[in-house]
């Protein structure tokens, strides 16, 4: 009996798959454990074995056409059934498919193109990929190439800014460049249209009308701007007084005493007396004007004080930056592990007197410049060795105990927070951890990290150590169950042998998912964490 075989998820955020090429055609016998194609994912070509045997009956599309996940890849059942059937039943249950009853008549033109395009299997058609695991959408940093070039593959289209790193996007057909979908600067979605590469004859605006129509973004989801300003504060600001009086002062004496004692400077004030002398119902009225205009006096209360605070003057400003794709995503994954994952933390101090003199020992030739963070990183390999829960990933209804040791190092650019990986970490030696992490470290400031290079972390260590910092918590880095913080190596008097003595000390705090890790198993990870530390040349063996 024929069975039916879907499009794979052959990659943790693959949609679709590119058939790039069929190993079995129509017709020929297909045995299990043979490869039936090579499929085109958004991280790999890979090949596909059939877990069914017989006869090859039908193909869903051909080479170079893109299949969603789940829909028909192909039939495999007996030479000469018809599976016709099952055809039908397929594309009748593919979400691709419009229910005809509840179809409507297009409107216009456009909209029948708009309606009857599907541009996901079009071969001119460019798709924004997932450049990373986490990627939602992109920026385009750059166009390479301009409407009406030449493009062949493997030159380079435009440069993507994604929530990682910017990256050269090459192309993978052929053809003049027809159409960009979105300037330099703009974003576009994953799965929204890129470009249009083809011949000069293709009909873009059916293309694009048919992209518009079924895009994943709408109109209430975008940003509304409105010519509405918030309103401005009416401030007043204090009316700048004359001077009146200049040199000599006539005034009374009463009028002298009450404008002392109420703070008034005679200069301002113009007398109603003889040749201008000054009174004492000048300076009432004088004063009683002044408090009109304050709201800070109330007529019921005595005045307490004689002193005046000076008024600031200044321009309020400001600057609002758009947010990076690196920056949205680091928002959003940590935002969901804080409130998703019950976090809770575990501080020690470890006495690295021994660690000292060890990295002084070590780097005396001048041939190679370990990092207090290289042997806490070889330390914390060998530690998750030992403690293989703490290796671990919560998956919801069942947890992952990692036997490989992938450590992410989290490092600082300016756009954000990147953590490469340094992959089976208990296996390598000092030096071939520092050669690594300085290679990280320069690849990701020069945005030249690949999605390979920060993918598949079991655990992370974030460290502030080289900024001054003394201890701090970190949020945990999924899928990891736990990450270390490490703080600076501060000098502080320490006990020895019942002696007060100076000594270096580092804290580390770990910070656990508690659906994965308890506390008992976070303390015998740090105790181990601190004897290695302390005693360096357990390391070596």
């Amino acid at each position: 009996m024929a069975e039916i075989i879907l499009m794979p998820r052959l990659s943790d955020t693959m949609t679709e798959g590119v058939i790039a090429s069929w190993h079995k055609n129509i017709g020929d016998t297909v045995k299990k454990g043979e490869v039936l194609a090579e499929i085109e994912t958004d991280k790999a070509t890979m090949e596909l074995e059939s877990y069914k045997e017989g006869t090859l009956l039908y193909h869903g599309a051909k080479a170079g056409e893109k299949i969603i996940v789940n829909d028909l890849l192909c039939i495999i059942g007996n030479a000469g059934e018809d599976v016709s059937a099952l055809i039908s039943q397929s594309i009748d249950n593919s979400p691709q498919t419009t229910d005809n009853k509840a179809q409507t008549i297009p409107a216009n033109k456009e909209e029948q193109a708009a309606t009857a395009i599907d541009i996901s299997k079009m071969e001119e058609v460019v798709l924004m990929p997932r450049l990373s695991d986490t990627m939602t959408e992109g920026v385009i940093a750059s166009w390479q190439k301009n409407i009406g070039d030449t493009v062949k593959k493997g030159e380079v289209l435009a440069e993507i800014e994604t929530d990682k790193a910017t990256m050269e996007l090459e192309s993978y057909k052929e053809g003049i460049l027809l159409y960009q979908g979105a300037g330099a600067g703009e974003k576009i979605v994953v799965n929204d249209l890129l470009c249009i590469i083809g011949k000069k004859d293709t009909d873009v605006n059916a293309i694009v009308a048919a992209a518009k129509g079924g895009s994943k973004q709408s109109i209430d989801d975008s940003p509304q701007t409105t010519d509405s300003q918030p309103p401005t504060p009416n401030l007043q600001l204090p009316t700048t007084e004359t001077v009146v009086n200049e040199g000599r002062i006539v005034a009374s004496p009463l009028a002298k005493k009450i404008a002392s004692e109420k703070g008034v400077d005679l200069k301002f004030i113009k007398g109603s007396g003889d040749n201008g002398r000054i009174i004492k119902a000048d300076v009432d009225a004088y004063k009683q004007q002044s408090t009109d205009h304050s709201p800070q006096t109330t007529d019921n209360k005595p005045q307490t004080s004689n002193f005046q605070l000076p008024t600031p003057i200044g321009a309020e400003s400001f600057e609002e930056v758009p947010v990076s794709q690196m920056r949205k995503v680091i928002a959003k994954r940590l935002g969901e592990s804080k409130f998703s994952a019950p976090h809770f933390y575990l501080t020690m101090s470890i006495d690295m007197d021994a660690a000292v003199a060890a990295r002084t020992k070590l780097n005396a030739d001048g041939k190679t410049k370990i990092s207090f963070n290289d042997l806490v990183l070889k330390a914390t390999a060998i530690a998750l060795k030992q403690h293989p829960k703490v290796n671990s990933s919560w998956l919801g209804d069942k947890i992952r105990y990692n036997h490989h040791i992938h450590i992410g190092v989290a490092v600082a650019v300016d756009e954000g927070l990147l953590v490469p990986v340094v992959r089976f970490a208990d296996t390598l030696s000092l030096t071939q951890i520092t050669a690594q992490v300085k290679d990280y470290a320069q690849k990701a400031k020069d945005k030249k990290l690949q999605p390979a290079d920060w993918e598949g972390n079991t655990f992370t260590i974030s460290n502030l150590g080289m900024f001054g910092i003394d201890e701090f918590t970190a949020i945990i880095n999924p899928p990891d169950a736990c990450i270390l913080a490490v703080g600076g190596i501060a000098q502080v008097p320490v006990v020895k042998n019942g002696t007060i003595v100076p000594g270096n000390v580092m804290k580390v705090t770990l910070s656990c998912d508690h659906r994965v890790v308890d506390g008992a198993t976070g303390a015998a990870f740090l105790q181990t964490l601190k004897s290695l530390l302390e005693e360096p040349l357990r390391m070596m063996l």
